[in-house]
């Protein structure tokens, strides 16, 4: 067995991963190009359910799978909304700086894995909102990990 912690072992849980979302929306409400995506809210229950789904990939409980409807659930939510490119880059440009604000760990692997995961995520509801999008209708929840660079221990 592996001591390499998870992702969200590593940032701080399921808390950590919750102010830095939190952060996030806080200023995805005030952002003038993804504010009316959201009408011009991201509610309390929008945000636990985002929080889950990190937490869920990032290797936590599988809260969002088991309280939500996993996959099939978050395809649904994006379903013919039409993001964006510029929407999508501005969501990730958030996301890192919100991580920054949050105290996420700076560490480039942790941040590699974060931001990897965004990146890979965004561009999938992108592809999955267009109008007339025939997505995979059922998949897992990802679970993303560290990839080449696990986490550095002097």
């Amino acid at each position: 067995m592996s001591d390499t912690p998870s992702i969200v072992e590593w940032i701080g849980g399921r808390e950590a991963i919750g102010r830095w979302l939190d952060l996030f929306y806080d200023e995805v409400e005030r952002d003038p190009l993804l504010a009316p995506a959201f009408g011009g809210v991201v509610t309390e229950e929008h945000r636990d359910h985002v929080t889950a789904w990190w937490a869920e990939v990032m290797g936590g409980p599988s809260d969002y799978s088991e309280r939500h409807g996993g996959y099939e659930h978050m395809l649904a939510k994006h379903r013919d909304l039409g993001i964006s490119a510029e929407q999508r880059l501005r969501f990730v440009t958030l996301l890192s700086a919100a991580a920054d604000a949050a105290g996420i760990p700076s560490d480039p692997e942790a941040r590699a894995a974060l931001m990897g995961y965004a990146e890979w995520g965004s561009r999938l509801a992108v592809e999955n909102s267009a109008p007339g999008a025939d997505p995979v209708p059922h998949a897992p929840v990802p679970h993303w990990g560290w990839g080449v660079a696990p986490p550095y221990r002097p």
